[in-house]
């Protein structure tokens, strides 16, 4: 647990940060898996942890549970869809570093099948600023006292 941390990525890794999380929202965003024998069989998790994911993205809104012919399906919401840059981004991370034979996949475009990248952009100059030139600073929720803060 992240109480003593006032950090967005510290709270957002409380619910998103545990082994298997992503994964099972990137079998939901893309591989349109909505029912928990789905994710079971592709992922070969086990059975209750899958349970406690499940459970946890539905109570943090991340996964909406609706009926279906008797049985629940779990469906993204757009707070889930809105981890999307975050599952290319680290899939991108894993493909520079951790895939010798090159990317197992590839995100593209539906619309026109050119590939689909994350990029840091500034918001005032739209440039792509290098790693090194990335800085932090308190912002509204930062607490006196608190490292990065006045």
């Amino acid at each position: 647990m992240y109480e003593r941390e006032n950090c967005s990525a510290a709270r957002a890794l409380e619910i998103v940060g545990e082994r298997w999380s992503l994964l099972i929202i990137r079998n939901a965003m893309f591989a349109g898996q909505t029912r928990f024998t789905e994710f079971q069989r592709a992922l070969g998790i086990a059975p209750n942890i899958l349970s406690n994911r499940l459970e946890r993205f539905v109570e943090a809104g991340i996964m909406q549970t609706r009926d279906r012919a008797g049985d629940s399906e779990y469906v993204l919401t757009s707070k889930g869809f809105d981890l999307q840059p975050v599952i290319i981004t680290l899939t991108e991370w894993g493909d520079r570093w951790s895939a010798p034979a090159g990317p197992p996949i590839i995100y593209q475009h539906e619309g026109c099948g050119g590939r689909v990248h994350e990029h840091l952009r500034c918001d005032d100059c739209n440039a792509s600023p290098a790693p090194t030139q990335v800085t932090v600073r308190p912002g509204p929720g930062a607490l006196p006292g608190q490292a990065g803060a006045p």
